[in-house]
C-alpha cells in the first residue's frame, strides 16, 4: 500500500508539475550581481528552458483547445470543483496558522459547496459570504518562521523555493484526489485538473511577451505573490524601498 501511494505521488509531481513552465531564458548574471535570493540562476534558467519547451510542447495547447471547446460556464464549473477538492487542505493551513475564524469559514464553504453546491459545481460559500482563502504548507511554515531559502525552478513542476518545495509532497497528499482508489477515474480527475489549472494561466502569461527578461520577471512576480500570500494581502514595507527611492 506505502508502495502504490509512492508511486502515485511520483506520478502526480511529474504530471502536475509542468503547470509553472511558462517563461524562457537568457544569459544568466554575473556572480557579484545576482539576486541574494537566486544564488542558483544558471541552473535555474537552464531547468526553466526545459520546462517551457515541455509545457508548449504539451499541456499548453491542450489547455488552449479545451477553453475553445468548453464555454465558459462549464470550465467555471469544472475549476469550483477542484478548490471544493482542496478546500479541506486549506481549512487544515488556516487552523495550523493559528486563523481559526479562517478555519471554520472553510469548513462552511466546504459543506454549503459539496452539497447545495452539487458536488462543489457551483461556489455557494462566496454568495453567502464566505471567502475562499488560498492556504498551503509553505505558508504554514513561513508563518511559523521558516524562511524561504534560495529560489530554484523545480524540473517539470516551475517556480519555487526550497521550504516551499519541501511542503509540496504534503500539498498534494493532502487533497483527496490523491487517496482516491479508482485509477482510472483518479487519473482522468488529474488530467483534467491539469488542463484546467493550466487553462486559468493563459491569459496571465501575455505580460511576459513584453519582457526584457521573461525569467526574472517570473521569479519577482513569484517571490512577490508568495510574500503577498503569506501575510494574506498585506505584506510588510520594504525599508531598503524605500531607502534607496528616496536616495535617489
Amino acid at each position: 500500500m506505502i508502495k502504490n501511494n509512492v508511486s502515485k505521488l511520483i506520478a502526480t509531481l511529474l504530471v502536475s508539475a509542468v503547470l509553472n513552465g511558462c517563461a524562457t531564458t537568457g544569459p544568466a548574471a554575473p556572480p557579484d550581481q545576482r539576486a541574494a535570493s537566486d544564488p542558483w540562476e544558471p541552473m535555474n534558467r537552464q531547468i526553466e528552458a526545459f520546462n517551457t519547451t515541455f509545457d508548449r510542447a504539451t499541456l499548453k495547447p491542450l489547455a488552449k483547445g479545451y477553453n475553445k471547446i468548453l464555454p465558459t460556464f462549464a470550465r467555471r464549473g469544472v475549476s469550483n470543483f477542484f478548490d471544493n477538492l482542496g478546500t479541506p487542505a486549506v481549512a487544515l493551513n488556516n487552523f495550523l496558522q493559528g486563523k481559526g475564524r479562517a478555519g471554520f469559514s472553510d469548513i462552511g464553504r466546504l459543506i454549503l459547496n459539496s452539497t447545495i453546491g452539487i458536488g462543489g459545481l457551483f461556489d455557494v460559500g462566496t454568495g453567502m459570504g464566505l471567502a475562499q482563502h488560498d492556504e498551503d504548507f509553505g505558508q504554514t511554515l513561513a508563518v511559523w518562521g521558516v524562511s524561504d531559502g534560495p529560489y530554484f525552478v523545480i524540473p517539470l513542476f516551475g517556480p519555487s523555493t526550497v521550504r516551499d518545495a519541501l511542503m509540496t509532497p504534503l500539498d498534494i497528499m493532502s487533497n483527496p484526489l490523491f487517496w482516491y482508489e479508482n485509477s482510472s477515474v483518479r487519473d482522468k480527475l488529474r488530467i483534467l485538473r491539469l488542463i484546467d489549472t493550466r487553462s486559468r494561466i493563459l491569459k496571465a502569461e501575455g505580460f511576459l511577451e513584453s519582457s526584457n527578461d521573461r525569467y526574472i520577471t517570473l521569479r519577482e512576480s513569484y517571490l512577490q505573490n508568495r510574500n503577498y500570500k503569506i501575510h494574506d494581502g498585506d505584506p510588510p514595507v520594504d525599508d531598503d524601498f524605500y531607502d534607496d527611492f528616496l536616495d535617489e
